[in-house]
């Protein structure tokens, strides 16, 4: 059930037409730089998290607080990555969950590998607006990595080489119901999945 690792290596590439500070839903992919296992271990088919992955874990759930129009909607640590789905809300904070395109599949998603409405998105720390959902991930990617480097000198975590995390994130949209309910399926299954993963690292 991993990402094609062809699709990654290609341009990266956004749905052209649709506005990613606007409302939705997005399952988000977040890797650790070189899949390092950093955050714990999979252990009878459960993700067992270390310090570092309940602060990662933590910090996931604290980011609705920094920005209120975002709902955290489901998400798993695994020993090097991250999968999450945010639900990015109006102003009045009412959740929306992407109408069907007519032009596009309406059932639930085969394969969350399935790239055709993904993208893979570089960090640009000043090119994303307050709202945004690239302005999320740069702001948990600093919170994160600002924390950990305090667990390394404090703690003996496990220190890593130039950077806590990719450059890169992944997302897709989360276009209706089904997919919703799909994607929570799939977020729940990745521990027992494990062996299985494109970032499977024994």
């Amino acid at each position: 059930m991993g990402y094609d690792p062809e699709i990654r290596r290609r341009r990266s590439i956004r749905l052209q037409g649709y506005g990613y500070a606007g409302d939705g839903a997005y399952f988000v992919t977040v890797c650790v730089q070189g899949r390092e296992c950093l955050f714990g271990e999979v252990a009878a088919g459960a993700m067992v998290l270390n310090d570092a992955g309940r602060m990662v874990e933590a910090a996931w759930r604290d980011m609705p607080v920094r920005f209120p129009h975002m709902m955290n909607h489901g998400f798993i640590i695994m020993p090097n990555h991250l999968h999450g789905i945010i639900v990015l809300t109006d102003r009045r904070g009412e959740p929306r969950v992407r109408p069907v395109d007519d032009h596009k599949d309406q059932g639930a998603p085969q394969n969350q590998g399935d790239h055709k409405d993904q993208g893979d998105h570089k960090d640009r720390p000043y090119g994303t607006t307050d709202d945004s959902l690239g302005r999320i991930i740069q702001a948990f990617k600093s919170m994160t990595t600002n924390a950990y480097i305090r667990g390394v000198k404090q703690s003996d975590w496990s220190p890593f080489p130039g950077r806590l995390w990719q450059r890169n994130y992944y997302e897709r949209i989360v276009r209706n119901g089904a997919e919703l309910a799909a994607t929570h399926e799939y977020i729940a299954a990745n521990p027992a999945n494990w062996a299985e993963d494109e970032e499977y690292a024994p």
